[in-house]
C-alpha cells in the first residue's frame, strides 16, 4: 500500500478531480442527477486519497517532502513533472480537499441561475485540480500551469453565474491576476537564467538559497513575485478586484474563492518567494508588513461602511489576509507556522460565512443588512451558525480564528534579526487594533442580521425555513473543525513547524 501511494497517491489525489470533469463531458446535459454524482464522486474519490496519504504521512519527517513523484516532462528547458507534499502543504491540500465535496453537496439543492450543473460542476472539479496541484508542484513551471488552471474555471463561474455586475467582475478578477502572474513568469524565468544549475526544480533552487544571485538581482526578481502572489492574496493596494468578484460570485464560486484561492498567494510567498531569495525577502519583508497592516485597519474600515453581507465578508477577507502576511513578513518560523494556521482557519470560518451569505440570499432574495433581521426568531439554528461563525471570525479563544490571529501579531513582536524590530512592534500594536475593529463591524452584522423581529416583508414566507438537510451535511465538517481546532491549535502546528523552521532558515532568519 505504501509503495502504491507514493507512486500514485499525489496523481490520483491531484487529477482524479479532472477525470471526473471529462466524464460529466461524455454524459448528456439533460441528466443532471448523474452530474451531481460524478461531480461528488469524482471529489470523494479524491479525498480518500488524501485521506490515506494523511494516514500514512511520515509525521516526524514532515519538513522532508514525501510520496515524490519525480517524471521526465519537458528536457528541453529542464522542467519536470515533480510533485510532493510536506508540512507546509499538506494542511491546505487537506483544506482543499475538504472544502470541494463539501460545495458540491450545497450545490445538490442550489445550482445557480442559469441552471447547468454539467458545466457549473464540471468547472469546480478543474478548479480542484489547478489548486490540489499548486499546493503539491516543485518545479516552478508545473507550478505556475496549476497555478493559472485555476482563473479560467473561475473567470467563467463568475461571469457566467454571477450576480448584475458579473461581467465587470469577471474581467476585473481575469485582468489582475493576469497581470500579476505575467511578471510572476518572469520572475521564474530569471531564476532558471540565474541558477547554476538552470533548472526549475524547487528542490534544486532551494538548496541553492539565491546564493549566486546578488542582492540587487535578487530584490528585483523577488518584486516580481510580489505582484504575482501579492495580488491573488489579494494585498493592500491589490485588493479592489476582491469585493466585486465575492459580491458577484455565486455562493460556491465565493467560498472557493475565500477557502482556498486566496491561498495560493500567501501559498508561493512560503514555498517559493521567501526561501528562493532570501535578501530580497529581507528587503521586502519592511514593506510587506506595513502594507498588511495597512490591509488589516483598511479591511476593517472598509467592513464598516458596507451595506451588503456579502460585500462586508469579502472585505474581511481583506483584513483576515493581512494577519496571514504580517506572519510571512517576519520571516521567522514562529510567523510561517502562524500564517499557515491563519490560511487553514480563514479558510475555514470565511468560507462558512460565504455559505451562510448564500443561504440567506435564497431564503429572502437580498444581502441588504437593513432588510435583514430577526434571523433567530425565523431561522434559529442558521442564526445560531452565523453568531458561532462571526465570534471565530473575530477571533474569540477557543475558535480558530483566534490561533489564526493571535500568534501573527505576536510573532511581529520578534521579527527576524536582520529586520527592523522596532517597525514591527509599532507594527503589531496597529494589528493588534485591527482585531478591536473586527469585533465592531462582525458584532455589528450579527447584531443586525439576527436580532429583533423579521420585517413584516418576510414574516409568513414559506421560503424562510430553516437550516437543510444538504446544509447540515455540507456545514457540519467546517463547523466542527473551527471549534477542534480552536482548542487543538497543535494538529496542525505539529506539522508545520518542522517545514516552517526549514524555510526560516532557508530565509536567512
Amino acid at each position: 500500500m505504501t509503495d502504491f501511494l507514493t507512486d500514485w497517491g499525489l496523481i490520483l489525489v491531484t487529477f482524479l478531480p479532472l477525470a471526473g470533469a471529462l466524464v460529466m463531458m461524455a454524459v448528456p446535459r439533460e441528466l443532471t442527477e448523474s452530474h451531481k454524482v460524478i461531480a461528488l464522486v469524482a471529489s470523494g474519490a479524491s479525498l480518500v486519497m488524501g485521506i490515506l496519504l494523511i494516514a500514512n504521512f511520515d509525521y516526524d519527517d514532515a519538513g522532508a517532502l514525501q510520496f515524490l513523484v519525480d517524471k521526465e516532462w519537458i528536457p528541453l528547458i529542464n522542467s519536470g513533472f515533480i510533485l510532493g507534499v510536506d508540512g507546509i502543504s499538506l494542511p491546505l491540500m487537506a483544506l482543499t480537499l475538504l472544502v470541494v465535496p463539501l460545495v458540491i453537496i450545497y450545490s445538490w439543492n442550489h445550482i445557480p441561475s442559469p441552471g447547468n450543473p454539467k458545466a457549473f460542476l464540471a468547472l469546480i472539479l478543474i478548479l480542484e485540480t489547478g489548486m490540489i496541484g499548486t499546493f503539491a508542484a516543485q518545479d516552478l513551471i508545473l507550478f505556475f500551469v496549476f497555478f493559472e488552471i485555476v482563473l479560467l474555471p473561475m473567470y467563467f463561474m463568475i461571469g457566467v453565474w454571477g450576480g448584475p455586475e458579473r461581467k465587470y467582475a469577471s474581467i476585473k478578477f481575469f485582468v489582475y491576476t493576469m497581470f500579476g502572474s505575467a511578471l510572476m513568469l518572469v520572475s521564474f524565468l530569471a531564476l532558471y537564467f540565474l541558477s547554476r544549475e538552470q533548472t526549475f526544480d524547487m528542490r534544486i533552487l532551494t538548496e541553492l538559497g539565491g546564493l549566486d544571485i546578488a542582492r540587487t538581482t535578487q530584490i528585483l526578481v523577488f518584486g516580481g513575485m510580489f505582484m504575482g502572489f501579492g495580488i491573488k492574496v489579494p494585498m493592500f493596494p491589490f485588493h479592489t478586484w476582491l469585493p466585486d468578484a465575492h459580491t458577484q460570485a455565486p455562493t460556491q464560486g465565493s467560498v472557493i474563492l475565500a477557502a482556498v484561492l486566496l491561498k495560493l498567494g500567501t501559498y508561493g510567498f512560503v514555498r517559493i518567494a521567501l526561501p528562493f531569495l532570501p535578501e530580497g525577502a529581507q528587503w521586502w519583508a519592511p514593506i510587506i508588513g506595513v502594507l498588511a497592516v495597512i490591509g488589516i485597519i483598511y479591511g476593517a474600515l472598509g467592513c464598516l461602511a458596507q451595506t451588503d453581507m456579502k460585500r462586508l465578508i469579502a472585505f474581511s477577507s481583506v483584513a483576515h489576509m493581512g494577519f496571514v502576511m504580517l506572519g510571512i513578513a517576519t520571516l521567522t518560523e514562529f510567523g510561517i507556522n502562524a500564517a499557515v494556521f491563519g490560511m487553514v482557519a480563514h479558510g475555514l470560518i470565511t468560507g462558512m460565512l460565504f455559505f451562510i451569505a448564500g443561504s440567506v440570499k435564497d431564503r429572502y432574495h437580498t444581502l441588504e443588512i437593513k432588510r435583514l433581521g430577526g434571523l433567530l426568531i425565523s431561522a434559529p439554528r442558521l442564526g445560531w451558525i452565523l453568531g458561532l461563525c462571526t465570534m471565530a471570525s473575530l477571533g474569540l479563544p477557543g475558535l480558530a480564528g483566534f490561533w489564526g490571529e493571535f500568534p501573527a501579531i505576536l510573532a511581529a513582536y520578534e521579527p527576524a534579526p536582520m529586520l527592523n524590530q522596532t517597525l514591527f512592534r509599532v507594527l503589531m500594536v496597529v494589528a493588534a487594533l485591527g482585531t478591536v475593529l473586527a469585533a465592531g463591524y462582525l458584532l455589528w452584522l450579527f447584531q443586525r442580521t439576527a436580532f429583533g423581529t423579521p420585517s413584516e416583508e418576510f414574516v409568513d414566507d414559506p421560503e424562510i425555513v430553516d437550516v437543510k438537510m444538504s446544509e447540515w451535511i455540507a456545514w457540519t465538517p467546517m463547523i466542527v473543525l473551527i471549534v477542534v481546532l480552536g482548542f487543538l491549535p497543535s494538529i496542525i502546528f505539529d506539522v508545520t513547524n518542522p517545514a516552517a523552521t526549514l524555510i526560516a532558515a532557508a530565509a536567512g532568519a
